[in-house]
C-alpha cells in the first residue's frame, strides 16, 4: 500500500491509498493483444467467415448447386473489367455471356451455378476443418503429452516412441493413403455394417467424416511432443511439489496446477497450426479425395476452375482469395496471441 502525506491546517497526516489491483496473466494479454492491429484485422476477418457460414442460407443468393446451364460461365460487367482477357459478348474476340450483378455477383461456373454462393458455402468445410482439427489434436495430443511428460520412465519412453512412428511417415502422404483407403473400402458396403453406418455419415456430410478421420488421426503428435516438453518444464516447479506435498492427487495436479501453466503456449502452437489443417483440406479436394460434389469446397473450385483458368480466371482466382484470406487470417491471429502471452512481454505497451 502507498503512504501519501498531506498538509492541512493541523499539520501533516498521513493517508492511506488503496494498493491497486495487479492484472492477471490473460487480462494483460487480452489488452496487448487488441493493441496488434494484425491480429484485430485477423480475428476481424475470422469472425466475418464464421458468421458466414453460420448463416449461409441467408447471405447466399442461391442453392449452392443449383445449376442454370444457359448461364454457364457467365459474369457481370465488373468482372470482365477487371480480367481484360474475359471479353463480352459483342465485342470483337467476345465470348462471356454477361449478367447482371444481382444474379451472379461474381459469376457462375461451368455448370450455371453461382460462385458467390459456392464461396459462401465453400467456408463450412473450411472453418469446419479449421476448428475439428484442433479439437482432436488437443483432445489425443494433451492427454498423451501430459501423461508422458508427468509419468516419465517406460511410459515416457512407450508414448513418445509411438509419437515418433507416426511421425516416420510423411503427413501429406499418410492422409491421402488414409482418405483413398476410406474411400475404396466404405464405398460398397452390406447394409447395417459399421462401414456401411460409417459411409452413409460421409455421405449425410457431404464426405467430411473422413477428411475428420484424416486429419484427427495425424494431428495430434506435435501437440503430444510440444505438451510434453512443457510438462518436463514444470513438473519440478515449487508449486507443483507444494501440491504434492499437500496430498493433492495426481489428475489434480495436472489439470489444475500444471496444466493453466502451460496453456498459453499449447494455444499459440495450435492457432498456427489451424491454416495447415486448412490447406489439406483444400489439397484434398483439389485432387478429387475431399469433399463429395456437388458439396463446395474452396480446394475443389479451384481445381475446377484450373481446368479453364486461360478463358475464365475469375473461377480460380475467386475461391483462391477466399482460401487465402482465411488462412493468413489465423496466421496474423496466431503471431498475435504468441506476443500477448509471452510472459517476458507482460507489462510492455
Amino acid at each position: 500500500m502507498a503512504v501519501i502525506e498531506q498538509q492541512n491546517p493541523i499539520g501533516r497526516v498521513a493517508t492511506i491509498k488503496e494498493r491497486p489491483k495487479g492484472e492477471s496473466l490473460w487480462v494483460d494479454a487480452w489488452r496487448r493483444l487488441k493493441r496488434n492491429r494484425a491480429a484485430v484485422m485477423g480475428g476481424g476477418i475470422i469472425i466475418v467467415a464464421i458468421l458466414m457460414a453460420i448463416f449461409a442460407p441467408v447471405l447466399a443468393p442461391k442453392d449452392y448447386a443449383q445449376q442454370i446451364l444457359t448461364n454457364n460461365n457467365a459474369a457481370p460487367a465488373w468482372v470482365s473489367q477487371v480480367f481484360p482477357n474475359m471479353i463480352p459478348r459483342g465485342e470483337t474476340g467476345g465470348y462471356v455471356t454477361t449478367v447482371p450483378f444481382a444474379d451472379y455477383p461474381l459469376g457462375a461456373d461451368n455448370l450455371g451455378r453461382d460462385l458467390w454462393s459456392r464461396i459462401i458455402y465453400g467456408s463450412r468445410v473450411s472453418l469446419s476443418v479449421a476448428f475439428v482439427g484442433p479439437l482432436v489434436s488437443i483432445i489425443v495430443g494433451l492427454v498423451v503429452g501430459m501423461i508422458s511428460g508427468y509419468a516419465g520412465g517406460k511410459i515416457d519412453n512407450l508414448l513418445m516412441r509411438l509419437v515418433d512412428l507416426m511421425y516416420a511417415f510423411p503427413t501429406f502422404l499418410l492422409i491421402i493413403l488414409m482418405m483413398a483407403f476410406f474411400r475404396t473400402s466404405f464405398g460398397n458396403v452390406e447394409p447395417g455394417t459399421l462401414a456401411y453406418t460409417l459411409g452413409q455419415i460421409d455421405n449425410a456430410w457431404g464426405g467430411m467424416l473422413f477428411i475428420f478421420i484424416g486429419i484427427g488421426l495425424t494431428s495430434w503428435m506435435q501437440m503430444a511432443r510440444l505438451v510434453r516438453g512443457q510438462v518436463l518444464s514444470v513438473r519440478q516447479k515449487e508449486y507443483v511439489e507444494a501440491a504434492k506435498s499437500i496430498g493433492t492427487t495426481t489428475p489434480n495436479v495436472m489439470w489444475r496446477h500444471i496444466l493453466p501453466n502451460i496453456l498459453g503456449p499449447l494455444i499459440v502452437a495450435e492457432t498456427l497450426t489451424i491454416p495447415t489443417y486448412i490447406s489439406y483440406e483444400a489439397f484434398l479436394s483439389f485432387i478429387g479425395l475431399g469433399v463429395n460434389p456437388p458439396t463446395p469446397s474452396w480446394g475443389s473450385m479451384i481445381a475446377e476452375g484450373s481446368r479453364s483458368i486461360s478463358s475464365y480466371p475469375s473461377q480460380a482466382i475467386f475461391p483462391a482469395i477466399a482460401l487465402f484470406l482465411v488462412m493468413f487470417a489465423f496466421n496474423f491471429l496466431g503471431d498475435g496471441l504468441r506476443d500477448a502471452l509471452d510472459p517476458r512481454m507482460r507489462g510492455a505497451d
